[in-house]
């Protein structure tokens, strides 16, 4: 495998089973992206989105088909295995923030290094906090913060791992114009500097437009790459 391919997606299918027959939601979807690129996934709602995102991440399962990551190949791994690959490689930033609500937002940035078992990081999770401009907030708890703030958080926290590859699912669904751009600002700013794989699921056509490809789903296949 090319060293330089950072996500690999051959034939992945997704199907669910149901009462009037199967629901494929995702069907023969094929592409790599180069480490360092930047791709955004777009379509309308139903296209099979969050699914394709779910499935490169290993949240999920295909029905058929492979993903693989730096090299991981996810099918021959159970889910201890897919999280495992997760836990070296992956960030994400989900639309609900998924913030750990009795934490601070230190705590929060914190989170991924607790589940590899490291500790003493403290000052590099606070730089973070300061690199999104919350500096100031690092003892205050999500119930504290607000929608943009909490966002820049798990922005923070997904990036504690140095991670080769950011999953991000409508990161800016939930804020407002001005708070969306800052936030599109950071995602891009934080990627550049550090080297980040970037793939970004969006309904927002100029938030896509940033990204160096564009790959639109329709009824779960892909019609423009």
């Amino acid at each position: 495998m090319n060293d330089d391919i950072m996500l690999k997606v051959q034939r992945l299918t997704k199907t669910y089973p149901g009462a009037a027959g199967d629901l494929t939601v995702l069907r023969e979807v094929s592409f790599d992206l180069r480490a360092g690129a930047s791709l955004a996934i777009v379509g309308p709602s139903g296209s099979g989105k969050t699914t394709l995102l779910g499935l490169c991440a290993g949240l999920d399962v295909p029905s058929s088909g492979s993903v693989a990551i730096a090299g991981e190949a996810l099918e021959e791994r159970d889910e201890d295995g897919r999280a495992a690959v997760r836990n070296r490689h992956v960030g994400f930033v989900f639309q609900n923030f998924q913030l750990v609500p009795t934490l601070t937002a230190l705590e929060n940035v914190l989170v991924p290094l607790e589940l590899r078992g490291e500790s003493g990081r403290e000052a590099e999770a606070q730089a973070l906090l300061a690199r999104v401009g919350l500096g100031e907030r690092a003892v205050h708890y999500p119930v504290q913060l607000s929608g943009g703030e909490q966002q820049r958080v798990a922005l923070a926290r997904a990036f504690i791992n140095s991670p080769k590859i950011l999953f991000c699912d409508e990161p800016t669904g939930n804020l407002d114009g001005e708070t969306a751009a800052a936030m599109a600002g950071l995602i891009f700013g934080l990627n550049r500097e550090r080297g980040t794989t970037l793939v970004l699921v969006t309904h927002d056509l100029e938030l896509a437009a940033r990204c160096e490809r564009i790959l639109r789903l329709r009824g779960g296949a892909v019609v423009e790459d």
